[in-house]
């Protein structure tokens, strides 16, 4: 009866891929702390203070019992919004925040349960709270970790975003076919195809040489060595999604439609040149405010360093004294004048000078 009326309310509210397990240690935990104190997490030191409530999830919820966990496709993206066409920009960041819409879609589903079960707490979660989603994912039989660190959903892919609401509800085994079995077999594709080779055999990935990561979590410069490896890349990375056979099976293989100079162009110089604050304004509701204004300037840097785009070097050159971008673009100048320069040397017209 309990059951029933759950599956009832969660699909009402729009949500196709759900389950619910009892709260408890998570069962990759030895593997997060062991991750974590290699110093893989680079500089989001959150995860490392969040440990304790990841290993005891009631320290978020007291007498919480279960956890509802979802599985919520983004591709195609559910709200799309494209502020800036030319730039390769990660599937799920082409559009609105999902830490707006889907935190909304939770938090409405919570009031209907409490309607129904007003003796008991719900707690909706997206990944800005301290929880192993993909544990739960895994332990609700959603998909698998595969190699690239995603959870896959066989016969759907990887194009997820993960979600939970803690209960104090007390909830008997929901009856669904376990999808979690592993069924990578021997394929690396997404291993062998990282640029910057940040994911481990054991399913783990270096996030200090994630792409995602230097674009949008760290607040640092990379190394020059790092930057060349991040390609046409702007904002998240999609590489170890795109080549994975199972999201191929569903999305045919990858492909990157080569963007216009001048979009391209006209998109990096709107970021090199607006304010700060004009920047975070404009974007206020996409995830692209997460690498905050100087991340974005620092990609918009290279990224015209990727496509040699000589056309930037005047407002490049006006970060030269700035305190984190500087180096940066300076760097950016002399990639610039370098690749202009190698391609005058070896064209045509010079070598009959």
């Amino acid at each position: 009866m309990v059951v029933k009326l759950l599956e009832n309310l969660i699909q009402e509210a729009g949500f196709e891929h759900f389950n619910w397990v009892p709260l408890r240690k998570p069962l990759s935990m030895d593997i997060y702390k062991a991750w974590v104190q290699e110093g893989l997490h680079g500089e989001m030191h959150y995860l490392k203070e969040h440990l304790p409530f990841k290993e005891t999830p009631q320290k978020l919820l007291p007498s919480a019992q279960t956890a509802i966990v979802f599985a919520v496709p983004y591709q195609p993206h559910p709200f799309p919004s494209t502020p800036l066409p030319s730039l390769n920009i990660a599937a799920y960041a082409k559009g609105k925040d999902y830490h707006l819409w889907l935190q909304k879609k939770l938090k409405h589903l919570c009031k209907e349960l409490q309607k129904h079960f007003p003796q008991d707490l719900f707690l909706p979660m997206t990944d800005s709270k301290p929880v192993l989603e993909r544990d739960l994912a895994v332990q609700g039989g959603l998909g698998w970790i595969g190699k690239n660190s995603c959870l896959i959903v066989p016969k759907k892919g990887s194009y997820f975003f993960i979600a939970e609401i803690y209960t104090t509800l007390t909830l008997n085994s929901r009856s669904i076919p376990n999808l979690s079995t592993d069924l990578c077999g021997r394929c690396t594709r997404c291993i062998d195809a990282c640029p910057t080779k940040a994911l481990r055999p054991n399913r783990t990935m270096d996030a200090r040489r994630c792409i995602s990561y230097m674009n949008i979590e760290s607040k640092s410069i990379p190394p020059p060595e790092l930057r060349a490896s991040w390609g046409s890349w702007f904002f998240g990375c999609d590489i170890c999604q795109q080549v994975c056979p199972w999201n191929i099976k569903v999305y045919g293989a990858p492909s990157t439609p080569s963007p216009s100079r001048e979009g391209l162009i006209r998109d990096l110089l709107w970021i090199l040149k607006s304010s700060n604050k004009k920047l975070l304004k404009t974007l206020k509701d996409t995830p692209l405010i997460r690498a905050r204004a100087t991340g974005l300037k620092r990609n918009a840097m290279i990224i015209a360093t990727h496509f040699k785009l000589h056309e930037l070097k005047e407002a490049v050159m006006e970060y030269i004294d700035h305190p984190q971008l500087g180096e940066l673009s300076n760097w950016t100048l002399k990639q610039i004048d370098s690749a202009n320069s190698s391609s005058v040397e070896h064209s045509p017209s010079s070598l009959h000078t």
